[in-house]
């Protein structure tokens, strides 16, 4: 009972702390409920008048939505990165950042989940991946096991921190018995999301742009540059304008993880591009209508020839010590490899799957007002999470969140 009171006082302190705050908070909360209504307003047109409102048609079935789930998966496998080294192997110069990579793992979690409802056309039709009532096909579906290892690494994003800061909150210190073992398995576990959206792709053997032994492996070294990439951005922003400062080194230990990262992954890319083009085939259209065209349509060549630049350009910089270290330089570098990735993964990888269709023909796909504005609302409903969890994680850390027992 004395457990149910302590965490009924954490969610009203909570409450009050995520309520108040500068003018620069209110703001941006209040543009991130804007750009949320707006996402609901489209996907309320959307539910409307069904997908015909977007861009995606029988021959290009995945677009938008599908293009930045894969990409945020990959962002919340991230947290890997900062969880290992923290609970596994005790380095302290990570702790300050692990908790915020956490709840940057719930809210691209959450965004993941929401953009497949929005592809799938809405809520309504989620029973049919309820197991038991719908038809859940385990395990013969690669669709069942990615929801199952989704929502398991949810669960375990949320409940992990969550017990730390309910002890921080009462003054005390996490017991590593009750967390250490949760953290060994989502190691694991953040590895097998990010393989097992790779194995949805690689099993469709009617897409040989999407066959390709290496997806896997370039999944994780495109997550490991990414998400990181992006928890030094956040950091960045934290520490500037919050009271939570962190340290240098715990940057540099991350931007030394991306740089790597990035590395590997652009190995990967020449790797896959020698394949397609040195001794092309039949198979090779899809990487020709990407990087060429193909027959005249040419609609995403400005999208890879720019994420190909920035990629090369962001991993080049980070490889000089002397660069990467300037803290300018680094953010720079890590914002172009973001939406490098962003693009690769995204455009680059779902459309041209779809392109030429079975009979060779070329159908393009361009995401429609609606697509984009939903897509908006979406990653404004991850960045009210994450600010939500940021602010109340920090508040506890700091010592300004605790426990007062009533006399």
């Amino acid at each position: 009972m004395s457990g149910f009171k302590v965490f009924t006082s954490l969610v009203k302190d909570s409450l009050a702390t995520i309520t108040r705050g500068s003018l620069r908070y209110h703001i941006w909360m209040g543009a991130l409920t804007f750009l949320m209504l707006v996402g609901m307003y489209c996907y309320s047109i959307q539910l409307s008048e069904g997908l015909s409102v977007t861009g995606m048609t029988d021959r290009v079935s995945w677009g938008l939505y599908i293009s930045n789930f894969t990409f945020l998966v990959g962002v919340a496998a991230a947290a890997v990165m900062l969880v290992m080294p923290t609970y596994v192997l005790h380095d302290v110069d990570f702790k300050q950042a692990v908790l915020i990579g956490e709840g940057l793992a719930v809210a691209a979690l959450l965004m993941c989940l929401a953009f497949v409802v929005a592809d799938m056309g809405g809520p309504s039709v989620l029973w049919h991946m309820i197991p038991g009532i719908g038809v859940f096909n385990f395990p013969n579906s690669m669709l069942t096991w990615d929801v199952l290892v989704l929502n398991g690494y949810l669960f375990l994003n949320l409940t992990i921190p969550l017990y730390i800061l309910f002890r921080h909150y009462q003054g005390k210190e996490a017991k590593s018995s009750v967390y250490v073992p949760g953290a060994i398995l989502s190691v694991f576990w953040a590895v097998g999301i990010h393989l097992v959206t790779a194995f949805l792709y690689q099993g469709l053997q009617a897409r040989p742009f999407w066959n390709n032994a290496l997806l896997g492996p370039r999944f994780l070294a495109s997550a490991f540059a990414a998400g990181p990439a992006l928890i030094i951005l956040v950091l960045a922003i934290i520490r500037n304008f919050t009271e939570f400062k962190v340290q240098d080194k715990t940057l540099r230990k991350i931007a030394m993880v991306v740089t790597v990262a990035a590395q590997i992954n652009l190995i990967m890319l020449i790797s896959e591009l020698f394949k397609e083009f040195y001794a092309p085939t039949h198979h090779s259209e899809s990487a020709y209508y990407l990087f060429f065209g193909l027959h005249g349509k040419d609609a995403l060549l400005p999208w890879i020839w720019t994420a190909i630049p920035l990629n090369v350009l962001a991993t080049v910089l980070l490889t000089f010590h002397r660069l990467r270290n300037n803290f300018t330089i680094l953010y720079i570098c890590c914002f172009f490899l973001f939406i490098a990735i962003w693009i690769e993964k995204g455009f680059g990888l779902i459309v041209p799957g779809f392109i030429p269709g079975p009979y060779g023909k070329i159908v393009e796909y361009t995401p429609t007002g609606i697509e984009i504005g939903v897509t908006i609302g979406i990653w404004a409903m991850g960045a009210f999470v994450f600010t939500i969890l940021a602010k109340t994680a920090i508040g506890i850390e700091l010592g300004k969140l605790r426990y007062k027992k009533k006399a």
